[in-house]
């Protein structure tokens, strides 16, 4: 006969299904400061006994255990929430057990017989007398009166005892759990800052931050820039690569092999005489200039973030310090980049499997740790698809330990599943698929995926219409609609977004070829000149869709994202709202830039809180234009050369007692 170890076969009830859970616990949920967790379970007995149910949750800090009663949602299945309000992580596990008194309890109301019920108080006596054992001090005290009192009440009086809610109260909190089952698991969160969440990028080179007279930019005239950034109301600036740039193998202009004497070359080909990743691009300034752009931005609301592009251009000191942690021809030359048919001829990636991988990877650490030193505390990486998984582990725990403010940005454009897994092992947003989802069904298919799956418990997406790398055939031929569309969506069907600044302002739309995404006359090879006063900028549209970002809480979070029906396969319609319906808002985005689009917007009314017999206001907040809906049908026509969506407020008529409407 088999025996099954450490098994008391007392403990009848089944704990499972637990959600949020990553992979049978082997990767955090995440959230922000603020949020909660939300918990559910299946427990459940053999036989007819009433359960107690309690989510259990600590911060690491803690030692001891919290606990929250978690409700009955009906066929087993339990529920309770927990609220984070520390970085760093969070432990959860469930507990459940066959409570005997509240089974008692359910069954001596229905009990009829006087026989029956006399025999059933002398039980609930001894139970109610077994808990005052497990109590102290004055609710020992009250215990024992309650046992005394049941045990020679009569019939009406026992049962009305047994349901008082004092009784009640001290029996749950003296339950015995001496035949407890726990869950297996203690499940982990890890609470980042709000901007790991909410968050608007800017992207600009540094060195296109040119004055009159000017060949290349610097720090200082960035730190000029920032004002007008931050009263678009970006509240991040990304930063490509600031570290010398190598000369040999430079590239010039458009990605061309040969560049000449003023070229500037790639800045992520990192590495040069001046020094590598810690070190600054001489033309660019110094740390203190550095140091004091930091400040600028900080003084504004600003987080500079850093590029961190773990590769080196032949000229990097690493190459002659460290040559084991490269590749080698069988000539002995180092292997560059390739992903055919693209080369990568000024860059060389590290080899992650050379057998001194711990000294690279100590080094690599430092050079996070070197950057936050300098007061840069959210870290665009490049590429991250393209070293090892534990690797990345390793390194974000490490950071998170002593820095857990730190925010880390995917850029890895790949498939899928190593999307999602760089997210699990600790990357706090992620570029995704967003620039190429266009139609309605590829854009409700996908972010179903992103909000309404597990995906949205571990991977936030940072949405990018362009990028330096992408210029989409969309905003090659839509013209200024579809530039202003693309950012209505990227601003409100994400929480996190960004573009690549000047080239969106100024709605930048020419390929190096035809059917490529490259940008003509790249800024990823030379400096440009951007003259960000024209009047044709959209620089106001996009001051403004910012604004509606920051007044609107709804449209600051992901997990309340829906899409809605409309009779009409051009127009979008979806709604951002908070927890409890008090701010709804609703977008119906015309996705052609070409053409005006008309149709009918169906909106569930009981589950947005409206009533179908009363009209609302819906305050489009792009135009400012209102409107009186009523019912859940309504029309819309967008005409996208005037504004390709509109991003509606609904305000609530309601009757107040001098009987005259108004709208919430």
């Amino acid at each position: 006969m088999t025996i099954i170890p450490e098994l008391d076969g007392r403990q009848r009830v089944v704990i499972e299904n637990v959600r949020p859970e990553i992979d049978a616990g082997r990767f955090p949920v995440k959230r922000v400061i603020g949020q909660s967790v939300e918990v559910e379970a299946d427990a459940f007995t053999d036989g007819h006994d009433a359960l107690r149910c309690v989510l259990r949750y600590r911060h690491e800090s803690e030692s001891r255990w919290r606990e929250m009663s978690m409700v009955s949602l009906g066929n087993d299945r339990w529920r309770a929430a927990f609220p984070v309000a520390e970085l760093g992580r969070y432990l959860y596990t469930v507990t459940a057990w066959v409570d005997h008194f509240l089974s008692w309890q359910h069954e001596i109301v229905r009990r009829n017989d006087a026989q029956d019920i006399a025999v059933a108080l002398q039980m609930g006596s001894r139970l109610i007398g077994e808990a005052a054992q497990r109590a102290t001090g004055d609710d020992r005290l009250q215990l024992q009166q309650y046992a005394k009192e049941m045990g020679v009440a009569d019939a009406d009086a026992g049962k009305h005892l047994a349901i008082s809610q004092m009784l009640t109260s001290l029996m749950v909190r003296y339950s015995d759990r001496s035949l407890a089952t726990h869950y297996p698991l203690e499940l982990t969160v890890r609470a980042e800052r709000v901007k790991a969440l909410y968050s608007t990028w800017y992207e600009l080179f540094p060195r296109s931050c040119v004055d009159d007279g000017m060949d290349h930019g610097t720090f200082a005239e960035c730190e000029k820039r920032l004002p007008s950034i931050a009263k678009m109301g970006f509240d991040v600036v990304y930063l490509p690569p600031i570290h010398p740039i190598g000369v040999t193998k430079r590239k010039g202009p458009n990605n061309t092999l040969l560049a000449s004497a003023g070229d500037p070359g790639s800045p992520w080909a990192i590495g040069a005489a001046d020094g590598g990743h810690k070190a600054i691009h001489p033309q660019l300034g110094t740390l203190e200039d550095f140091a004091s752009l930091v400040q600028r931005a900080r003084d504004l609301g600003i987080d500079i973030a850093l590029d961190i592009a773990l590769q080196c251009s032949p000229d990097h000191p690493y190459v002659h310090e460290h040559p084991e942690w490269f590749r080698h021809r069988p000539d002995g030359s180092i292997q560059y980049a390739e992903n055919p048919p693209k080369k990568y001829q000024d860059i060389y990636p590290f080899n992650f499997e050379n057998e001194n991988w711990r000294e690279l990877w100590q080094e690599l650490l430092d050079v996070f740790l070197f950057w936050i030193g300098q007061g840069v505390s959210i870290f665009r990486v490049d590429n991250p698809h393209t070293k090892p998984f534990p690797f990345w582990e390793w390194l974000i725990g490490q950071v998170h330990r002593d820095h857990p403010q730190t925010i880390f940005l995917a850029e890895a454009f790949t498939r899928p599943k190593v999307i999602y897994r760089l997210a699990k092992l600790g990357f706090s947003q992620s570029y995704n698929y967003f620039p190429w989802r266009n139609t309605k069904g590829e854009i409700e298919a996908y972010f179903t995926e992103l909000t309404r799956s597990e995906v949205r418990e571990y991977f936030r997406p940072n949405l990018w219409p362009n990028t330096p790398d992408i210029l989409t055939e969309y905003l090659q031929f839509g013209g200024r609609p579809a530039f202003m569309l693309r950012l209505v969506l990227a601003a409100t069907l994400g929480a996190s977004y960004g573009i690549y600044g000047p080239a969106y302002e100024l709605m930048e739309a020419s390929p190096r070829e035809s059917g490529g995404e490259e940008y003509l006359d790249s800024e990823k090879y030379q400096v440009r000149r951007w003259n960000l006063d024209r009047a044709d900028s959209l620089n106001d549209f996009i001051a403004r869709i910012n604004r509606i970002r920051r007044e609107n809480p709804a449209l600051q979070q992901d997990h309340c994202l829906q899409f809605f029906n409309v009779d009409n396969e051009a127009l979008l319609c979806y709604a951002k709202t908070t927890a409890d319906n008090t701010e709804i808002i609703v977008v119906v985005a015309n996705l052609d830039p070409h053409h005006t689009q008309s149709g009918w917007v169906t909106l569930p009314m009981k589950a947005l809180g409206l009533d179908t017999e009363r009209a609302y206001q819906v305050h489009d907040l792009v135009t400012d234009a209102r409107f009186l809906w009523k019912g859940e049908r309504n029309y819309v026509e967008i005409i996208p050369r005037t504004a390709p969506a509109h991003i509606f407020k609904l305000r609530r008529r309601v009757r107040t007692e001098r009987d005259f409407d108004y709208f919430l």
